[in-house]
């Protein structure tokens, strides 16, 4: 899997080679042509402006560096090396496939060695990932693996749970399902104890439901 550094250099250019407004709205006017509609009525005539500010919104993580908001870090913690956790980390996501909604929350933890980091950082790096078209796997595996290479701790742990709309109003239509992913990195992943204690703290007191990525 790319770095983060690599990951953020392909987004990067990937925006500076992006359409214009202009063309994105056009192309919310084609859509809207073939799903049988007029873009010209009144109801529609502000939609593809309203679309497109709302992909803004949606895809905004591409315009930022997850790597850029964990490198503050603070050593003063008085010899803390325990378990650092935050549950229930809601996100919004959207499907690569689909373009349907994820809905869902994530669980962090990690072990640190001699640094932490401020804990909204751990917020913002949830929503940095999930703000991109994304499957649930590889933003499992990209939390984990930015936090492992940037603070450099002895673990860590990232579980997600999370409905996927692609399958509950589309396709299968199973409402109240949820996908769960994880990923465990160092000690999460050779030290049987601290992987339970972890799974202890988010309530899942097993392993068989959880796949690493």
């Amino acid at each position: 899997m790319p770095s983060a550094t690599t990951e953020s250099q392909m987004e990067t250019n990937t925006l500076e080679t992006r359409p214009s407004r202009e063309a994105a709205e056009e192309a919310v006017r084609t859509l809207l042509r073939w799903a049988g509609d007029d873009p010209n009525r009144e109801g529609l005539l502000d939609t593809p402006a309203r679309v497109v500010r709302a992909y803004e919104e949606f895809f905004a993580g591409y315009a930022q560096d997850p790597a850029e908001i964990l490198a503050r870090t603070f050593s003063e913690v008085e010899g803390y090396d325990e378990m650092v956790v935050m549950t229930d980390i809601r996100f919004e996501s959207h499907c690569e496939h689909h373009m349907a909604p994820i809905i869902g929350k994530a669980h962090i933890g990690y072990l640190p060695s001699k640094r932490v980091v401020g804990i909204s950082k751990l917020a913002r790096l949830v929503d940095i990932y999930a703000k991109r078209l994304q499957i649930q796997e590889k933003m499992t595996a990209q939390i984990a693996d930015t936090l492992q290479e940037v603070l450099q701790p002895q673990g860590v742990a990232v579980v997600i749970e999370a409905s996927h709309q692609c399958m509950t109003t589309r396709g299968v239509h199973k409402p109240g399902t949820n996908l769960v992913t994880s990923r465990m990195l160092g000690a999460f992943r050779t030290n049987g104890e601290t992987r339970r204690e972890f799974l202890s703290i988010i309530g899942r007191t097993g392993t068989g439901s959880l796949t690493n990525t």
